[in-house]
């Protein structure tokens, strides 16, 4: 039977689920292409995230910012065409930009660093004033296509992990607390409204950079209404060909991270309780590690959102899906991507993980290590993961033999593994239209339903989970209305040939 847990009747368990507040993506200029926007188009009506953040809003295949010389002086203009078509089709999937300030522009950048196979220029401005002037015309554009009562409800990060030489000139913490400080006011003179944050950073020498970051906004009086930060759960990579293999640390480490980044905000009388979004997090930090395409990503992943909502406001997972370039186009569908989505549309484990926990309930009514539990109007839902089949007693106030029936949706090894169909089919870099109808027929969990009844004031269910498994289940009323005349069981102890057995 698996091990017995018991939900008592009355039962509580606090449990904040910020599971579709925001998604990552790769790059924006990425959103015009077609296989983006039908993946996302996947996503939101399966999941449907509130809000999308990306790099990349000031990089030149944007073509936002420009600059020309007339009369010995530098003149700048802006065209907002891309944008405006990404932005629109954003909204036309019920999603809003988490806008990320970054990276600088070709001919206001300072310097000739960039990162990426995109080449995102990553040196300060060379122009504080025209840096500033193109955050103001941006927030100015946005408010009068979309009207200021939209725009103001879209956070706005400064920059992205500065704590990183390559995303941030020699990891100057001064110059990006400069940056952090004109951007924000910046902001602030568009519309007070707007909500801003920072830095951003990763787990590299993060709790100094925090703690230094939040004592330059006090000092100064910079405005801030949340803190930001990325969090990742693997050692370093071991490189071989195209792929980067790593492994998994404990998840408790990951979590105890966000905790101390929790505690470094709260210490601050004026930040305390003050929202930390985690604008980036995964397992690994690489778009080439085989680890994301798997259902043991799925299972773990899904271990962290169970328990991220202790302590952050919201956690965006990197990526939705594969259209991302930062290393360059991928050889294959299966690369090791940091997508939801593998490209040819094909959902991984960790989208139905995702998938399952978007359909939860508010009230919380038990969690554990392994297994959510809640309700709501129409009955219980939750997820199991990581573990062997689990027993679930419920106690109830139902009618003694009310009728429930047990929906669960399985993805573990043996069910919704699309990565085993490409392997098994020879591991194609182009599948044909035939084999990619294959993967994906592979890559949908398997459904079963079982019906049980209130004994004893209790209703007793087994939620089935296999080897690097995630369950989806619901248990609901199921109250028996037959047609007249219509006998189920009659019908299904027929054989073929009409005759009753």
């Amino acid at each position: 039977m698996g091990e017995i847990t018991t939900v008592k009747r009355g039962a509580e368990a606090a449990f904040r689920n910020r599971t579709k507040f925001c998604v990552g993506t790769g790059r924006l200029g990425l959103g015009l292409q077609k296989e983006y926007y039908d993946q996302l188009k996947m996503v939101q009506e399966e999941i449907g995230f509130s809000y999308i953040r990306g790099h990349g809003i000031f990089h030149d295949d944007l073509a936002i910012y420009h600059e020309y010389e007339k009369d010995g002086q530098i003149c700048v203009e802006y065209n907002f065409t891309y944008l405006d078509r990404l932005f629109d089709s954003y909204l036309q999937l019920h999603i809003r930009p988490f806008i990320e300030l970054g990276f600088m522009p070709k001919k206001l950048a300072s310097g000739e660093q960039t990162i990426f196979y995109w080449k995102g220029c990553t040196t300060p401005p060379k122009s504080e004033e025209r840096w500033t002037g193109l955050i103001q015309a941006l927030l100015r554009h946005l408010m009068e296509r979309y009207g200021r009562e939209e725009v103001i409800t879209w956070p706005i990060e400064v920059w992205n992990e500065p704590n990183l030489p390559g995303f941030w000139y020699r990891a100057d913490m001064e110059a990006y607390c400069r940056l952090y400080d004109i951007s924000a006011r910046a902001v602030k003179a568009v519309d007070s409204a707007f909500t801003v944050g920072g830095p951003a950073i990763c787990g590299v020498d993060d709790v100094r950079w925090l703690r230094s970051f939040l004592e330059f906004v006090q000092k100064e009086k910079s405005p801030i209404d949340f803190v930001t930060r990325h969090a990742y759960a693997v050692d370093e990579p071991d490189v071989a060909g195209h792929y980067a293999y790593q492994k998994l640390r404990d998840p408790e480490v990951f979590l105890q991270e966000l905790q101390v980044s929790r505690e470094i905000i709260d210490s601050f009388p004026e930040f305390r309780d003050m929202p930390m979004h985690i604008t980036e997090f995964n397992t690994s930090y690489v778009p080439n590690c085989p680890l994301h395409d798997t259902n043991r990503n799925a299972a773990y992943i899904s271990r962290l959102l169970a328990n991220m909502g202790d302590t952050c406001a919201s956690y965006s997972y990197w990526t939705f899906g594969d259209v991302f370039e930062e290393m360059g186009v991928p050889y294959t569908p299966f690369h090791g991507g940091f997508g939801l989505v593998a490209n040819g549309l094909i959902p991984k484990p960790t989208y139905w993980a995702f998938s399952f926990f978007s359909r939860l309930c508010e009230k919380g009514l038990y969690r554990d290590e392994t297994m959510v539990v809640t309700e709501g109007k129409k009955g219980y839902c939750g997820v199991a993961f990581d573990c062997e089949n689990r027993t679930l007693v419920i106690e109830t106030d139902a009618a003694e033999g009310s009728r429930y029936v047990l929906i669960t949706r399985s993805v573990d090894e043996e069910h919704c593994n699309p990565l085993k169909a490409w392997h098994d089919l020879g591991e194609p870099a182009n599948p044909s239209e035939w084999e990619r109808k294959v993967i994906r027929d592979s890559a949908v969990p398997y459904q079963q339903t079982t019906v049980c009844t209130v004994t004893n004031g209790t209703l007793t269910v087994t939620i089935p989970v296999g080897t690097n498994g995630v369950t989806g289940f619901e248990l609901i009323p199921a109250t028996l209305t037959p047609d007249r005349g219509y006998d189920y069981e009659r019908v299904a102890g027929q054989d073929q040939t009409g005759v009753a057995e």
